[in-house]
């Protein structure tokens, strides 16, 4: 069975508030949510200028002022929260990497070590069969 990576485990944690900021932040920090909003805005604002019925929201707009001002009320917490645990991944992300260089670091002295013995221990060979032919050293 594989063990699970940090990543894994951190989504598992997550709780469903968390799952749903992370979706409407991706959702609106999308290009798709800029363009339909643009169309919607558009469609809104001809709408209600040239329109041959009574306008719900004629000009300064002032309706469609306010949804984007309860929209933007709504929207900036919940990126807010989004952007912590963000950040929060990216410590933990960080903490990983740092433990896993040190590993990596402590593995490499140790190699070295190893390779150093050999070493010594190669050269003392050679050294005693050198003295066994006879070559003064």
């Amino acid at each position: 069975m594989k063990s699970k990576t940090w990543h894994e485990k951190h989504e598992e944690e997550q709780d469903f508030g968390d799952k749903v900021a992370d979706s409407v932040a991706n959702g609106i920090g999308s290009w798709r949510f800029i363009i339909w909003q643009t169309i919607i805005v558009i469609c809104w604002m001809i709408v209600n200028v040239i329109s041959f019925i009574k306008h719900w929201d004629p000009y300064p707009f002032i309706l469609l002022n306010l949804i984007f001002s309860t929209q933007a009320a709504y929207a900036a917490p919940i990126i807010m929260m989004s952007q912590n645990r963000q950040n929060e991944r990216d410590r933990i992300q960080a903490q990983h990497d740092y433990q896993i260089n040190i590993d990596a670091k402590n593995e490499i002295e140790a190699l070295q070590i190893h390779l150093s013995k050999i070493e010594t221990e190669k050269l003392d060979k050679i050294i005693e069969m050198l003295k066994e032919r006879g070559v003064k050293i």
